[in-house]
Formats: C-alpha cells, structure tokens, sequence
C-alpha cells in the first residue's frame, strides 16, 4: 500500500496535468492487485497483464510497469513450472510490443535484452524460491515422519519391556509360591508325626520366599539406572539349575539333572532363558501331577546350540482343546507334592505355555510339548544362539 502511495505521488509530480487521471488509474490498476498476488498469483497476473496492455493502448509509459514482473515472480513461486512459463512468455511478448512502441531512434535491441533479462531474472528466481520452498517442506514431513517412527519404536520398546517383565514376574511368583504351597502342605501333613520335618519345611518355605523376594528386587531393579540389586544378584543361569532341583526336591518332587557340554561360554541371556524354561517345566509338573511322580531334566550343550529336555512320569491324559496352549511334561496332571495328600490330575492353565514359546523362539527354537508313550509328559526345545537373539527370556 505504501508503494502504490509513493507511485501515485511520483505520477501526480511527473506528470502534465492531463495525464495525470489516466497514469494515476493505470498506476492503480496494475499495483493494487499485487496485494491478493499470493491468494490467487494466477488471476493477479492476468488482471495487471490486462491493465498492463491496456496502458501499452494508450501510450503511457510509467514506473508501476514494475508490477507485471512482481506477479510473473509470484506465479512461478506460487503456481508451478508450467504456469510459470505460460506466464512468462505472456511478459515476453509485451517486452517485444512496448520495445516495438517506445524504442529510441530505432533502438530496438538494447532494451529488448534488458526487458527479456528481467522477464528470465523474475522467472528464475520465483522457480527456485519454488524448489527450496517444497525441499524445506520435505524436510520438515521427513523429520515429523522420523518423529513418529521413533515415538512408535519407543512404545514397541516399553511394550516389550513390559511383556519381558510381566513373563519374568510370572515365572518367579508361580514357581516360588507353588514351591511354598507344597511346602507349607507337608509342614501341616507332618506336625503332629513328624515335627522335624515340619520344621526344615518351615526353613524351606521361608528360604523359598526370600529367594523369591531377591528375583523380584533383581527383575524390578533393571528399571532403574541406580539399583545396586541388579549387581549384587546376577542373573540365573545353568550352573543354578542345580539348585532349583534341589529346591524342586525338598518341595516333594523327585527331580534328576543331567547337563552335557560346558556352559561357561553361553550368553547370561540364553542362560537366562534355559533356567526359566527348567523352572516353569517343573512348576507346572509340582502343580499338576499326582504324588509318586518323578521329573528329568537334561540340558545339552554346544558352541551354536542348547537343548533343553524336561520329563515326568505322571500319568497319560489328553491335550487340552486349544493347540495354541500345548501340555508340556511340565503340565502333567497335578498334586502339591509327595508329601502333601494327591489331589486329582488338572489340565493347566495360564500363561505358562505361551510365555516358555516365545522365550525359545526369541532364540529360534520351537517348543514341543506333548504326551509321551505310554505315561508322561516331555517339554523339548533347542535353543540356536548363532543368531544371538537379543531379547532377554
């Protein structure tokens, strides 16, 4: 607005009274519009090109010619490559018809090449304006695109950590209280006959119970930076399973262990993994079986792979309908232990069976589990760790 004033003013001191109504309407007619150039740069610049003709009609040369090459620049930075050209080639041809009218003493050439270099200047610049504009806006949808992908993966990534610590909780709550249960049935079983019985169960549960309370502190510490739990309790491994059957033992469930091959090589995760799948075979197989039953456990070991085989001998019962939740041996019919009072074979239930699938498969294994011939139940896997899975069991 400020530039049409000082137009108009320089119309109104330049020009002879005469000229001045039609320069001042002409000057108006080709600034004004320039104010809407960017909501409608096409319209704009057909309506200066058409005021800019319609001076060129009647002769009069001003200053707001200027105009027609500030709407060519908006329309090659506002409407694209061909409109730009279009537009273009319409200032050129007015370039050539107001060289062809006002040219001096048959001057034709000079001003040609200046009216055509700023039709190309004002081209240019408005399609490289154009180009920067759209590469900043690829940017921009790049990096709001990165930002959703990394939000996403930072969800996945707490979704997995929280399923890796639900299946970690599960297996420590389950075994350690189906251990104590067993335990504490015994102590009730035996306090009248047998009371130092009773009282090393009592030990038994107690020390159960503070085991349990050392796995929830190690797993939940693994949360913060500035748990020393974690340090002080490594995680479990092979070299524990002998323990575990120990505990398995006193819990009332025979239980034998036999591990081949050296295991100091073996990563703590996969370590990790061949102990809770152990863990949860015999949880199941103390909850489900009948008193008398025994349970195997054999681990194999190698450079590139780990097989876990875990047996009982409770009684043959038919797999559960649903194929997704396959009996283990670990999930053979069920009794608190050889001490407690037999209680009557179950089909179980739970979480159990799934989470020992997807630990194996975070090494590639396949879990079966299944009914042997003639009486008891086999969990068998192989673990493969020459694709070092990296998700912790």
């Amino acid at each position: 607005m400020v530039l049409l004033l000082l137009l108009l003013l320089h119309v109104v001191a330049t020009r002879p009274p005469h000229e001045v109504l039609p320069a001042e309407t002409f000057t108006a007619a080709l600034a004004l519009p320039l104010l809407w150039r960017r909501r409608a740069p096409l319209t704009v610049f057909g309506t200066v090109a058409g005021a800019a003709f319609a001076q060129w009609l009647t002769g009069l040369q001003l200053p707001a010619d200027a105009a027609l090459l500030v709407a060519l620049y908006t329309v090659a930075a506002h409407a694209g490559r061909r409109a730009a050209l279009a537009a273009a080639a319409v200032v050129e041809a007015g370039a050539v018809l107001a060289c062809l009218r006002w040219a001096t003493d048959g001057a034709f050439l000079t001003p040609f090449v200046a009216a055509t270099a700023t039709t190309v200047a004002a081209t240019v610049l408005g399609l490289n304006v154009r180009t920067t504009r759209a590469y900043l806006a690829a940017l921009a949808e790049r990096a709001a695109r990165l930002e959703r992908e990394q939000e996403q993966q930072a969800r996945l990534a707490v979704a997995e950590e929280r399923t890796r610590i639900a299946r970690e909780m599960h297996d420590i709550v389950t075994h350690n209280l189906s251990v104590m249960v067993a335990l504490t049935d015994a102590a009730v079983c035996t306090q009248r006959t047998s009371p130092d019985r009773t009282t090393a169960a009592l030990r038994q549960v107690a020390e159960t119970g503070r085991q349990a309370l050392t796995d929830m502190r190690r797993t939940l510490g693994l949360l913060r930076a500035d748990e020393p739990d974690a340090e002080r309790h490594p995680l479990p491994g092979i070299a524990q399973l002998a323990a575990l059957a120990e505990q398995m033992r006193a819990a009332g469930l025979p239980t034998g262990l036999r591990v081949d091959g050296g295991h100091a090589h073996l990563p703590a995760t996969a370590q990790l993994t061949v102990y809770r799948l152990v863990q949860e075979a015999l949880t199941n197989t103390l909850k489900h079986s009948p008193a008398g039953t025994r349970a195997k456990v054999r681990v194999q070991c190698s450079a590139e792979t780990v097989t876990v085989d875990v047996t009982d001998s409770g009684p043959r019962r038919p797999q559960p309908a649903a194929a997704s939740s396959t009996p283990s041996a670990s999930s053979a019919p069920s009794a608190p232990s050889a001490l407690s009072a037999p209680s009557a074979p179950s089909t179980p239930s739970g979480h159990g069976i799934p989470g020992m699938r997807e630990r194996s498969a975070a090494y590639g294994g396949t879990l079966r589990a299944g009914p042997l011939p003639g009486r008891g139940w086999e969990v068998h896997t192989r673990l493969h760790l020459g694709g070092g899975a990296a998700v912790p069991a």
